[in-house]
């Protein structure tokens, strides 16, 4: 049978249509518990945000409800793009459901801890207490290591297989390399940062010893709206965001590189739109570890020197080049097609 030109790109049309309805619905249905901690962290998150008008308690200048807000938003977020891409495996499914259970079971023990200890009105992390409520807090961040064994497990998992066209393949193995590296920040945290004892006040006015910290050349600094990220030193919660949620920026791309495939004919080619999504990786990676080290010289994320601003340039011109290549290429193949 013979295809006209017009019917062979209808195919690749509808092509680029399943690639980006793949982006959003599995094979399978998607990981229960972890849609069901998504479920949780968003409506923590949403209460939180409720509550900060109503309830002046504060943690070092943030409301209490700042940090259930942020963890509720990074739960919610990544506990969906975990369940959507563990429902696209097509090997060791069984393994992968399992593995994703324990990483649901312990971030929903870690952030309850996190809400606890928020509406009582005193510090989660690096609190040196022995209240009985400080020591479950304590007890049940001892699994954290967890969380990102179990992240690494799967990125493991998903690295020997082919999941959905070359575009889902490269959100899945670069979000998930970049969400372990973001997980690994913090734990690099408790390496580089102000460690020294300190006592601070919490909310009830209580003091509270207070053993290492988050940031460099200032331990407790805050500053930004919401994230709290320090405006007067280096602040490794910045890496941690950013890696944690480098998934969610590709798969958004990727969803945008299908929907323009149906009006862009060079952008049809799964491997095209496979290329973009590793480019932009890639500007990402780099920004990553620019954040890092921005943290480990003391410096805010919001006060860049010209070496970092001069980093972040190269970072980002990179991907826009290697972007500009592949796009260029395509457009000259699908321009040759067409003739």
């Amino acid at each position: 049978m013979n295809h006209t030109p017009s019917s062979a790109a209808g195919v690749l049309a509808g092509r680029a249509a399943d690639a980006g309805l793949a982006l959003t619905h599995g094979g399978r249905r998607w990981h229960r518990p972890l849609v069901a901690l998504a479920v949780f962290g968003g409506a923590v998150a949403l209460c939180s945000l409720a509550a900060m008008p109503f309830d002046d308690r504060t943690l070092l200048g943030d409301s209490v409800w700042s940090k259930p807000f942020k963890f509720g938003f990074a739960f919610f977020a990544y506990g969906l793009s975990l369940a959507w891409l563990l429902s696209h495996m097509t090997k060791l499914r069984r393994t992968g459901w399992v593995v994703g259970t324990v990483f649901a079971v312990v971030s929903a023990v870690d952030f309850a801890v996190v809400v606890a200890a928020a509406a009582a009105g005193t510090f989660s992390h690096f609190n040196d207490t022995d209240t009985v409520l400080n020591q479950v807090v304590q007890l049940a961040f001892d699994f954290v290591p967890l969380l990102f064994l179990t992240n690494a497990a799967i990125a493991v998992l998903v690295l020997f297989q082919r999941i959905g066209d070359r575009a889902v393949t490269a959100v899945i193995r670069w979000g998930l390399a970049l969400s372990s590296l973001g997980m690994f920040a913090a734990f690099f945290i408790l390496a580089v940062a102000e460690q020294h004892d300190r006592t601070r006040t919490d909310a009830n006015g209580d003091t509270i010893p207070l053993s290492g910290g988050h940031g460099v050349g200032d331990p407790d600094g805050n500053g930004m709206v919401l994230t709290g990220w320090s405006t007067t030193g280096g602040d490794l919660r910045v890496s941690h965001f950013i890696g944690l949620h480098g998934i969610q920026v590709l798969i958004g791309l990727a969803m945008l590189l299908s929907l323009l495939a149906a009006r862009r004919a060079w952008l049809r080619d799964d491997r095209v739109r496979g290329a973009i999504v590793r480019w932009a990786a890639v500007g990402y990676l780099g920004v990553f570890a620019i954040t890092v080290w921005q943290a480990v010289r003391g410096q805010a994320f919001t006060a860049p020197d010209a070496a970092s601003l001069a980093a972040y340039a190269a970072a980002v011109l990179t991907a826009a080049a290697g972007v500009a290549v592949t796009a260029a290429r395509a457009r000259r193949r699908a321009s040759t097609a067409a003739a």
